[in-house]
């Protein structure tokens, strides 16, 4: 039974997001407790009209704890999640630290719900950009099979905290003013720019978020055959992802089809008409959870290809909502188990 339930990181960027979506939604619980760091402990929030004092983060603040949902840093989660689990309690985890633990599930639950009935105390989500991808290719997949993905991202520099996005505002307003500025979350300017690396070098030429993409991705659908070459961008939006894929599908499928997959998969909100100018953009993603999909069209340059333009708000379900639904995914199994 779940019902004495912990935050971990409720200040921070998407941790606010959790709290408002655990309100919105709802969500079933008897008891609640926020914890963070030293820096953090001691300072207030309100939380359905109620204000709570943030604890600090130690093994024994995790006592009586059924279930957490964190989002650290991945230093952080290596030091807290044991705490909780030799407590007894479940952790998601947002951040990237166990998403590739053997033991550890990885779960979309548009995509894989089935996975956290192998948990062992922790449940990991994915990377934002790896999140919106995997749910746009669920119907296809299902459908006709998929053995390539190519795509191009265009994240915006949320995915890189409260400092990106200030940065974004910081860096646009000296660049008008004809002034200079020192950026600290980006290797070179944001504003007015694209930078077209994410993360570290990692593997032939790749970053390390493009390989989160790769591997991610085959783990979420248990398909190792799976081919994805993947280009990570940063661009000067605020928030939302946007997403050019182009699928290669084992049987052939025509555009009409997977329209119809996209319009009636949950999840996936399907603007599509290029004569009209309707078509997903991160200003209409922008605070919703579903994965915005549009511009769908054959690819003229070869086979059982379908191309397509997927946007999504990286904070809420390329992670807040998606640990949401994580946890309403773990009280409904208990609600049906009897447990």
């Amino acid at each position: 039974m779940i019902e004495n339930i912990a935050v971990v990181g409720a200040t921070g960027a998407v941790g606010s997001i959790v709290l408002e979506l655990l309100e919105e939604r709802n969500f079933p619980f008897k008891s609640i407790k926020f914890l963070a760091s030293k820096r953090s402990a001691g300072k207030s929030l309100t939380f359905k009209g109620e204000l709570h004092v943030i604890e600090e983060l130690s093994p024994n603040a995790f006592q009586d704890i059924d279930l957490v949902i964190a989002s650290t840093p991945d230093e952080v989660s290596l030091e807290f999640t044991p705490w909780a689990v030799e407590r007894g309690a479940i952790v998601i985890d947002e951040s990237g630290a166990h998403r590739m633990m053997e033991h550890v599930p990885l779960v979309v639950p548009e995509v894989n719900p089935e996975a956290i009935e192998n948990h062992q105390g922790i449940i990991a989500s994915p990377n934002c950009s790896t999140t919106q991808m995997v749910v746009a290719m669920k119907p296809i997949y299902d459908a006709v099979g998929i053995s390539r993905v190519v795509v191009s991202t265009y994240q915006a520099p949320s995915g890189a905290g409260a400092a990106g996005e200030q940065e974004l505002f910081d860096g646009t307003q000296s660049h008008m003013e004809g002034k200079s500025f020192d950026y600290q979350a980006f290797a070179h300017p944001i504003a007015f720019n694209l930078i077209p690396q994410i993360g570290s070098e990692k593997f032939e030429g790749y970053t390390s978020e493009e390989m989160k993409m790769v591997f991610e991705t085959r783990k979420i659908f248990g398909d190792e055959t799976i081919q994805i070459c993947p280009t990570c961008v940063r661009v000067p939006v605020v928030n939302c992802h946007s997403e050019s894929i182009l699928l290669e599908t084992k049987s052939a499928l025509e555009v009409d089809a997977a329209r119809e997959l996209f319009r009636n998969f949950e999840g996936i909100t399907l603007q599509d008409d290029l004569a009209s100018q309707s078509y997903p953009m991160p200003i209409d993603a922008n605070k919703k959870d579903d994965v915005f999909v549009g511009r769908l069209r054959k690819d003229i340059s070869g086979p059982n290809g379908l191309a397509f333009w997927c946007v999504s708000d990286n904070l809420r379900k390329g992670a807040a909502t998606n640990a949401v639904q994580i946890a309403e995914l773990l009280v409904n199994r208990n609600a049906t188990c009897g447990t």
